[in-house]
């Protein structure tokens, strides 16, 4: 098959493409515009590696004509751009309506005139907001509570609109707090690790019992992958690990394997309509049968020391005056 992947420069989205290049014989064109938290470098490897079946696009998702251009042809489209910090929402949400929404009705759009024959598109737990208890089924409400959440809460119901109104061969996934090597240092995890790796200390936010699901990259990777080979048009499915722990619980392990101690960690204001907890349903995705592989502590382990060795990528990016 021929892949688009938008977003292909980003964290999830490279991940995809060594994945998937590694697993098949897939050609995978990335269309990528290179905002602040993709660039090439990410990309690097790849190219190196899959030159031959691996193509590069620069182009916004808003721009219907370059994305036509770089979609035709395409046997599958998977939807993974967006704008997806949350404390940048709150600052400037402009952005994520334009790039979630705007943006996802455009490459439905332009997928819908191609005749593409797959588009999965990428969602994330946060569109089902707080839950307090139990967990979150695909069918359940969705609350969401930051200008991210509710942006891709409605390029979720955009995409899947084109099912319902064009018969577009959608799926969406909505996965669990991802993590793992490529992930631009702006997220809780390569931010604490960097932070810690350079003498600084690491912002928790409040009384840190926040609890969120930790998904190892790859898992999420190859869950989006079996729904793109295996999954229903017009169907939702969660990824998550069941891997939940608190904030607090979370940075201890960071400075544990950084050896660093409690001293390191700066009590910071809450972040406004700070979700207190996410929980998945994943019982559509392990019957189609997909279940995390990784564990929290190993793959957490082996998250630290990537970055440990890998200054070369994220040293620049901390440095730029956009990144923190």
């Amino acid at each position: 098959m021929h892949l688009v992947v938008t977003g292909g420069a980003g964290f999830i989205g490279s991940n995809y493409c060594r994945l998937v290049l590694a697993r098949t014989e897939d050609r995978v064109t990335v269309y990528d515009a290179l905002t602040y938290a993709g660039n090439r470098s990410t990309l690097r490897d790849v190219e190196r590696r899959f030159g031959a079946r691996f193509r590069f696009v620069q182009g916004d998702v808003c721009d219907a004509r370059a994305f036509a251009a770089a979609a035709k042809g395409a046997d599958a489209v998977l939807h993974f751009a967006a704008e997806s910090h949350v404390d940048r929402s709150i600052t400037g949400p402009d952005a994520f309506v334009v790039t979630n929404c705007v943006g996802t009705n455009t490459v439905m759009r332009v997928c819908s005139e191609l005749g593409v024959g797959r588009v999965v598109h990428i969602g994330t737990d946060e569109v089902y907001g707080s839950v307090e208890t139990g967990r979150s089924a695909e069918t359940g409400p969705l609350a969401p509570r930051s200008p991210y959440s509710a942006s891709k809460a409605g390029a979720d119901l955009i995409a899947l609109s084109y099912h319902a109104t064009y018969g577009l061969p959608v799926v969406v996934t909505r996965s669990a707090n991802n993590f793992g090597p490529w992930q631009y240092p702006e997220k809780v995890i390569p931010r604490f690790t960097t932070n810690l790796l350079e003498g600084k200390r690491v912002p928790l936010y409040g009384d840190g019992l926040n609890q969120r699901d930790w998904l190892h990259v790859d898992d999420n990777c190859a869950g989006i992958d079996l729904v793109l080979r295996e999954g229903k048009e017009g169907e939702i499915y969660n990824l998550g690990a069941g891997a939940e722990i608190t904030n607090r619980e979370l940075t201890e392990r960071i400075l544990a394997l950084v050896g660093a101690g409690p001293e390191r960690i700066e009590v910071v204001a809450d972040r406004p309509g700070h979700d207190r907890r996410y929980a998945l349903d994943t019982s559509k995705a392990r019957a189609l049968g997909w279940s995390p592989t990784r564990s929290l502590d190993g793959a957490l382990a082996e998250t630290v020391e990537w970055y440990r060795d890998n200054r070369w990528w994220w040293e620049p990016l901390v440095s730029a005056p956009s990144s923190r």
